[in-house]
C-alpha cells in the first residue's frame, strides 16, 4: 500500500462533503450544514498561507481517501499543534490513517516551530485512539471536553514530541 499526503487543493470541496457522511461524523457531533462545509474547505485552502493550518488530502495510490492535518493551538499554556484526520469508510481498517498521521508528524517536525502535537479523540473512538498508539503518541490523560461547543464529551489527550527520537 502506497499512502501519501498532498496539500489541500481547490477541487477538494467534494472531499469535505464526503467526509460529512453521518457514519463518519458520529464521534464529531454529527453532520454539518452545507455552508459550514464551504467555510471548512476555504479555511483548509487559506490556512497554508496564513499559518493557521496545514491540511492535506490522503491518497492511497492515486485515489483520494481522506484528509489529515495539523494546526497551532495552546495546550495547558504551551504553544503546541493539534492534529486530526478522517479516512472515508471504504478505506478504513487498512492502516491508512496511521500512515497519514506519521507523514503529517514528519511535516510538522520538518516545518513546524512547536515541540508537541496533541491528538484529542473521544474516549469512545477506539479506531482513532488506536491510530494514536500506533503512530507513536503517548497517552497523557482522559478529560471532560466539548465538541462541538456546547456538547459535553469525554476525550483522551495523546501527545507526540516532535523533538524526541521517535520513529514516525
Amino acid at each position: 500500500m502506497t499512502v501519501r499526503i498532498e496539500r489541500w487543493m481547490p477541487d477538494c470541496l467534494w472531499l469535505v462533503e464526503a467526509m460529512n457522511a453521518p457514519e463518519l461524523m458520529t464521534e464529531l457531533g454529527g453532520p454539518e450544514p452545507p455552508a459550514k462545509l464551504v467555510e471548512r474547505h476555504e479555511r483548509y485552502l487559506t490556512g497554508w498561507d496564513r499559518g493557521t493550518s496545514w491540511m492535506f488530502r490522503i491518497l492511497e495510490g492515486d485515489v483520494v481517501v481522506g484528509s489529515v492535518g495539523y494546526w497551532p493551538t495552546e495546550w495547558n499554556g504551551e504553544p503546541s499543534y493539534e492534529t486530526g484526520w478522517t479516512v472515508l469508510a471504504p478505506y478504513q481498517g487498512r492502516g491508512i490513517a496511521t500512515r497519514a498521521v506519521t507523514l503529517v508528524l514528519e511535516h510538522a517536525r520538518q516545518y513546524g516551530d512547536r515541540r508537541f502535537v496533541h491528538a484529542i479523540p473521544k474516549t469512545s473512538n477506539a479506531a482513532s485512539n488506536a491510530v494514536c498508539r500506533k503512530a507513536g503518541f503517548v497517552f497523557v490523560e482522559e478529560f471532560d471536553g466539548e465538541y462541538p461547543p456546547g456538547n459535553p464529551i469525554r476525550e483522551n489527550d495523546w501527545v507526540f514530541d516532535l523533538r524526541a527520537d521517535q520513529p514516525a
